[in-house]
């Protein structure tokens, strides 16, 4: 049976669209409706405006000159409170409420610093940041954009006030029920962007540096801080947890590229290398996170042969990427030049449904550069001021001609489409009767049945040597399907033998008494089945075997099912296909012949949002394995390094848990049925309860992933690998969603999505740390459940310390019945 349990939420079959806005740093004017409707001609979605004007700025600075001269005329100037900026006042904003509030993007001052070291610049940091908060959502502003953290002061402790930032955020999302903040953020945490950051407006570079800030500088002075990958996500990490991880909190990214820094030294381009190097890592990692915006700059175009602004192929594969996100985020065009006033609307070329029409594509073409040009690269590169375009919104342009050459949904991303981190409960098969729509979607697998209809083809010229071999010949091979469904492995059990030329007799076994009526009626009407096939309603583990020509109970000679679940025995195979073994002749084969259970930790925090707004109604949320078609994720062990700047991810670190295969060994199946009824000679009962007749499926595993990177385990990925059929020959057929094998073993397949299991608090874990996951297969004589613990431990000289554990889940209350 498939993971595809029921239908989700459906997505239209179309390309991505952008949504693009228009941002100015410095913009004067006030954005009304007018402006905001020549920026939708031209082919923007969307305008930014300052919440405050340079007006609210000078009297801010002025406050503070005042309260900095009541300090140096004061004899005690411990006892001179703190200043206070007053309200806003219409010379303060130029923002009103109005029709167009809506579809602005406001942004706060860039000229305060939340996370300060200086008390004094920090206490008017808050209180400018809370003011313009507060007014943006009275003028019924949805969206603010607010300028992240400085993680490095040149005088203080690396990231001293970043608890202070995130505690000023969690207030400010109480201050609007609608008001959705975003938080700009580089890619990575590089010190020198901060230190050639255009700093001199802001208020802490109009304060003296009191001396206890100095001192701090001082020590840390001959220190240079290295560039942190994952500093920046570090610092979104205490911001988002500090908002336990708000719905309304997103991230709005800004591109690091080495190229727009005005001194290309050679730490520069170590940097950039270290950065080229670990590039996949770090988009991986964003990519799973909550991203609203990505703020291109200027700066960030490089000029093509024709002097029209281009992105590098990187930048546009990291465009792409994002745009395959369910909720793909906005692109915000920074400082790319003036909205056209209407003199250019007028004499505009088309502009059809509200974008610019695009020019030919060769004006576009990106230069060869991975990320941003080396010197021999710029040299070939035509300077911009030698051919100025034109056309007054040639980033716009470009930007919208990306849009035309994104790639269409093949047939894999149509059937995905909606099922993306869209949580589902695991089948319950022996207990439910599953819905025509059920078996519908997981037959719709190009890859599945096709690779059995293989595996039974093999299998019968097998069984039909050797029979030969045994002196055998004559009779037709008995093919028993169980747990049939609508029937689809029948047509392809039917079809191999035809390829074949082998003769079967073939039994259809179901029980969902819905499904049995649809088995009759291509017993009577399907040609291929032409009466060939006899249906049974049964429960599998129920059915007697076959009954031959002269009555007599037989036995099966190849028995097929797909009983197999996202995290292959989740949905009772094993316990299944011991029961119905009792049908299967000595020499007979089961297919599928075995199935083994992978695991790796992932960091997922939509997925985990998703269940915290769940447990809300369901307290068994965080005790439920769930069917997910895994997306937006990270993986926080991985194998192989990143290549190439263009390298989305490196491979996972996917690891076996346990296996089962089939037949079972006569002895252990013997043992079970002594247990079974709670003989004494089967001894003292089970260690979950009941007789322990099905404690031989028991399993338990300890795995060790090794973490290079920082980061959040949100749970588990649960995938699974199955050898369907190994034949004579030495040809095995397997089937596989296990991310390290399912290219080659079983490419475009669909029918199962992985497995998650959820932890309910999530582990931070150091650079350099691992992770041990414990999970085990429990049963009773009713029912089959996991259970899951992890723990984080760091490396410290030759010790081993154990940071965190997390909570013991069960997922016996909702277990797989029996």
């Amino acid at each position: 049976m498939d993971g595809t349990a029921s239908s989700p939420p459906m997505a239209e079959n179309a390309p991505p669209v952008f949504y693009v806005g228009q941002h100015e740093s410095h913009r004067a004017v006030p954005v009304s409706g007018q402006v905001l409707r020549q920026a939708q001609n031209v082919g923007y979605d969307m305008v930014t405006t300052p919440i405050t004007s340079t007006a609210f700025r000078s009297r801010v600075i002025m406050v503070l000159n005042q309260h900095l001269q009541m300090l140096s005329e004061s004899s005690s100037p411990q006892d001179i409170p703190l200043p206070l900026i007053t309200p806003l006042s219409p010379l303060d904003t130029l923002l009103t409420p109005d029709e167009c509030s809506s579809s602005l993007l406001a942004f706060t001052s860039p000229w305060i610093d939340l996370a300060s070291p200086d008390p004094l610049v920090a206490h008017l940091s808050s209180q400018v940041f809370y003011l313009e908060i507060a007014y943006a959502a009275f003028c019924g502003v949805n969206n603010v954009v607010v300028r992240g953290p400085r993680l490095h002061h040149n005088d203080a402790a690396t990231g001293s006030g970043l608890t202070r930032y995130a505690r000023a955020v969690a207030e400010a999302l109480n201050m609007g029920c609608y008001l959705q903040l975003s938080i700009q953020l580089s890619l990575v945490d590089d010190p020198l962007l901060d230190e050639e950051d255009d700093l001199n407006d802001d208020l802490a570079s109009l304060r003296p540096k009191p001396d206890d800030i100095l001192q701090d500088g001082a020590a840390n002075e001959e220190e240079e801080a290295d560039l942190d990958l994952f500093g920046t996500w570090d610092a979104w990490h205490i911001i988002r947890s500090t908002s336990n991880h708000h719905s309304r909190l997103s991230i709005g990214k800004m591109q690091y590229i080495t190229s727009i820094l005005p001194r290309p030294s050679r730490v520069h381009l170590e940097r950039r290398e270290t950065f080229q190097g670990n590039a996949g890592l770090v988009k991986s990692r964003w990519y799973s996170e909550p991203i609203r915006l990505l703020n291109i700059s200027a700066n960030s175009f490089l000029p093509n042969a024709k002097g029209y602004p281009v992105l590098s192929k990187p930048h546009q594969a990291l465009i792409t990427h994002f745009a395959r996100l369910r909720a793909a985020p906005w692109i915000l065009l920074s400082d790319v030049g003036p909205i056209p006033g209407s003199d250019y609307l007028r004499t505009a070329t088309d502009v059809s449904g509200g974008a610019a029409t695009l020019s030919p594509s060769p004006m576009f073409d990106a230069p060869p550069s991975s990320l941003a040009p080396t010197p021999s690269e710029a040299a070939k590169i035509t300077s911009p001021n030698s051919k100025k375009p034109k056309d007054p919104i040639p980033h716009l342009r470009y930007i919208r001609h990306l849009q035309s050459q994104q790639p269409l949904h093949d047939a894999i991303d149509h059937f995905a489409a909606g099922y993306q981190d869209y949580l589902q409960s695991p089948l319950q098969p022996l207990t439910d009767n599953l819905e025509s729509i059920t078996y519908e979607v997981f037959e719709k697998d190009p890859v599945k049945y096709a690779w059995y209809e293989r595996a039974v083809a093999l299998a019968l010229q097998d069984f039909q040597i050797r029979r030969v071999g045994g002196g055998e010949a004559g009779e037709p091979i008995i093919v028993a399907v169980v747990g049939a469904g609508r029937g689809p492995l029948v047509t392809r059990v039917l079809r191999a033998s035809g390829d074949t030329g082998v003769a079967v007799s073939v039994w259809a076994v179901e029980k969902n008494p819905n499904a049995y009526v649809l088995l009759q009626r291509h017993h009577a009407t399907d040609p291929l089945w032409n009466n060939a096939v006899t249906v049974v309603k049964s429960d599998m583990r129920s059915w007697p075997g076959p009954i031959l020509s002269d009555g007599k109970l037989g036995k099966v000679d190849i028995l097929v099912s797909e009983l197999l679940g996202s995290f292959a025995d989740n949905e009772l195979s094993p316990e299944c296909l011991d029961g119905v073994q009792h049908v299967l002749s000595p020499s007979g084969i089961s297919i599928p012949a075995s199935y083994t259970a992978h695991l790796t930790p992932i960091s997922t925090p939509r997925i985990h949002n998703d269940l915290m707004g769940k447990s809300l109604t369901d307290k068994e949320a965080w005790e439920t394995p769930y069917v997910v078609m895994l997306h937006q994720i990270s993986y926080l062990s991985t194998i192989s390094p990143v290549e190439s700047s263009q390298a989305i991810a490196a491979l996972p670190n996917v690891q076996t848990c346990w296996n089962f295969s089939h037949p079972t060994p006569s002895p252990v199946l013997t043992q079970a049925n002594l247990r079974r009824g709670g003989s004494a000679a089967g001894g003292g009962g089970g260690a979950m309860g009941g007789d322990g007749a099905n404690e031989h499926n028991r399993r338990f595993c300890r795995l060790k992933f090794d973490c290079k990177d920082r980061g959040v385990c949100h749970g588990l990925a649960g995938y699974f690998e199955t050898v369907l059929y190994t034949s004579d020959n030495g040809e095995t057929v397997e089937l596989s969603t296990n991310p390290l094998t399912m290219e080659e073993k079983s490419k475009d397949m669909i029918s199962w999505f992985p497995i998650f299991f959820p932890l309910k608090t999530p582990l931070y874990i150091p650079d350099n740390s691992e992770l041990e996951v414990n999970m085990w297969r429990q049963t009773d004589d009713r029912k089959v459940w996991y259970e899951w613990m992890v723990e984080a431990f760091a490396k410290v000289g030759t010790k081993r310390i154990r940071l965190a554990a997390s909570e013991l889940h069960s997922s016996r209350k909702n277990g797989c019945l029996m």
